[in-house]
């Protein structure tokens, strides 16, 4: 489990994240929603230890997030960032190894090789593993990002909106891969602004707004008309459809 004390957050003498205390789950998908600029992708990074923190802890297992060494936080935890730089003229398959290093220290075995293809395959990218990144679609990259991070095999997975440049199929297939990761047992956080796929796939929901926790708890908790009215400072309407929860804007 990942939990925050007390934490706030400046980037460039800005205050971003306001005295945030929060848990995200084991075994469970937790859905980390809220307007624009409300400091999701800052938490995601002080919680992937990426950014420095002005105040507060982050906890991994109930261990200080500083205590682990590099090598061995990268085997227990796992990030996708919105703004990963990649070097273009690596194909699929290099770059999803290179998830494999906190294991593997550049020689990989029979398992990481392993690991790889099974990455490969769940993100549906085997048509196209050996072409450079630069040959592909946007959407392509993305998932050849989210097959890297599901690579690494780590106890934490946090996705900074994994769906960035998805179709519906595609989107579909990585909420069903972070659906899967949490029912092993993981830790699982996602960054989503579509809010009927959050009521759909999670389990938890943790929702910020002006850099402070707004809410959190089950989807049928946080996921309601008054409550994401106020969250996104407009009208909002949600709707039962097929047994499913929809979000829609007024």
């Amino acid at each position: 489990m990942i939990e925050t004390r007390s934490l706030s957050v400046h980037l460039t003498e800005t205050p971003i994240l306001h005295d945030v205390t929060v848990k995200m789950p084991l075994g469970k998908m937790t859905a980390l929603v809220g307007p624009n600029g409300a400091g999701k992708s800052t938490l995601l990074s002080a919680m992937g230890r990426l950014i420095k923190l002005e105040h507060g802890e982050v906890l991994l297992d109930g261990k200080p997030l500083s205590a682990y060494p590099p090598k061995t936080l990268a085997r227990h935890l796992a990030i996708l960032r919105q703004d990963s730089q990649i070097t273009p003229r690596l194909t699929v398959r290099d770059l999803v190894g290179f998830g494999r290093y906190p294991h593997s220290h550049g020689r990989p075995g029979p398992a990481d090789v392993e690991a790889i293809e099974t990455a490969i395959a769940r993100l549906d990218l085997k048509d196209f593993a050996d072409r450079f990144l630069d040959t592909l679609s946007g959407g392509q990259r993305q998932r050849a990002l989210i097959a890297m991070v599901l690579a690494q095999d780590t106890d934490v997975l946090l996705l900074d909106e994994p769906l960035n440049n998805l179709d519906i199929v595609h989107a579909r297939t990585v909420m069903r891969v972070a659906r899967e990761e949490a029912d092993k047992g993981k830790t699982v956080v996602v960054v989503l602004h579509d809010l009927s796929v959050a009521a759909a796939h999670a389990e938890h929901v943790v929702a910020l707004k002006a850099g402070r926790l707004h809410s959190e708890g089950a989807p049928d908790t946080v996921l309601t008309r008054d409550n994401l009215s106020d969250l996104y400072d407009t009208e909002v309407q949600v709707i039962e459809a097929e047994g499913r929860r929809i979000v829609l804007t007024v």
